[in-house]
């Protein structure tokens, strides 16, 4: 096994509680019962790919949301477009998860929320370690942003992403700051870390290898870029003046610390934050099970997405 390989998060397993619906316990049994990916990175990608348009199928499907490929400002993209988009130009930016190393959610994520937003949304099909480190998935996002931008001046943008996405998706807005362009309109940050260097007690009780793991995916990325950085870890830059964000994580997740560090430190630095948690659930589990409990994240998600995208046009 190659040491990329290694470094991909593994949960801890425990007993589900009784509170999950029915759906959700049967939806984590064959998440678990998935054939593991083979010895290679491209074995890995393979396998997330698979996932992805497994469940994305019956996503469009059930929301009868369109996907197509594109490539946008150089970077590949996937366009997602309700059935009945709205006219007013606004869009939705989402940054998918994956650990930096796979895409597990350029389709999953974006399905529900295009519909439900009644926006398009453009998923950036970012650069990805081990092949690339950072900057380069933040310099593809910030490609595309620019390039959303310029399309129409005054668009409204609101941006989102899940665990390696709400990562990216927290240094890109720290990166849109610093160059002087015009943040999103809206943030949401679901089960991320703007911290790098402290993965949390949350890492240590639900990922297996604690700590330790979580640092090691975050160096892998990082490459020379030191973890207190706050080119890497906009928590320890300044946060006055982001954009009104949404945090979203879960009760056994393993970035539920990060996720909490991360809002409250908005929220002490004025920024319009809020945190939404759901019981008994694990990482990013919106991203992976069909359940009621999954739509009700999205739900939640997409209500927030929405007003921001609608308010002071």
């Amino acid at each position: 096994m190659t040491l990329w390989l290694a470094l991909v998060f593994q949960l801890i397993a425990a007993p589900w509680p009784d509170s999950l619906s029915p759906a959700a316990r049967a939806g984590l049994s064959t998440d678990a019962a998935r054939p593991p990916a083979g010895p290679e990175m491209a074995d890995r990608r393979r396998r997330a790919d698979a996932i992805q348009q497994d469940i994305g199928r019956r996503q469009r499907a059930r929301y009868k949301v369109t996907m197509a490929e594109a490539t946008m400002a150089g970077v590949p993209i996937r366009l997602f477009t309700p059935a009945d988009p709205s006219d007013d130009g606004e869009i939705l930016l989402n940054l998918h998860g994956g650990g930096f190393v796979v895409d597990s959610g350029s389709i999953t994520e974006n399905v529900p929320i295009a519909a439900l937003t009644r926006r398009r949304v453009v998923a950036v099909r970012y650069r990805l370690i081990p092949e690339q480190q950072f900057p380069a998935a933040v310099d593809d996002a910030l490609a595309v942003y620019r390039a959303l931008q310029a399309e129409h001046p005054g668009r409204r943008i609101a941006l989102y992403g899940t665990s390696a996405g709400a990562i990216l998706a927290a240094e890109l807005v720290a990166r849109i700051k610093r160059e002087g362009l015009r943040p999103p309109v809206a943030l949401g940050f679901f089960s991320g870390s703007a911290d790098l260097s402290r993965p949390g007690d949350s890492a240590d009780l639900f990922l297996d290898k604690g700590a330790a793991a979580s640092r090691a995916l975050a160096t892998a990325y990082a490459g020379s870029t030191p973890l207190t950085d706050p080119t890497i870890s906009p928590n320890r830059g300044p946060l006055t003046g982001w954009p009104p964000t949404m945090c979203v994580s879960s009760t056994r997740d393993f970035l539920l610390s990060a996720t909490a560090d991360f809002c409250r430190a908005l929220t002490n630095a004025g920024v319009d934050a809020r945190l939404t948690l759901y019981d008994g659930l694990p990482h990013a589990f919106w991203g992976y099970i069909e359940a009621p409990e999954s739509d009700a994240a999205f739900t939640d998600m997409a209500r927030f997405l929405r007003r921001h995208l609608e308010t002071d046009r």
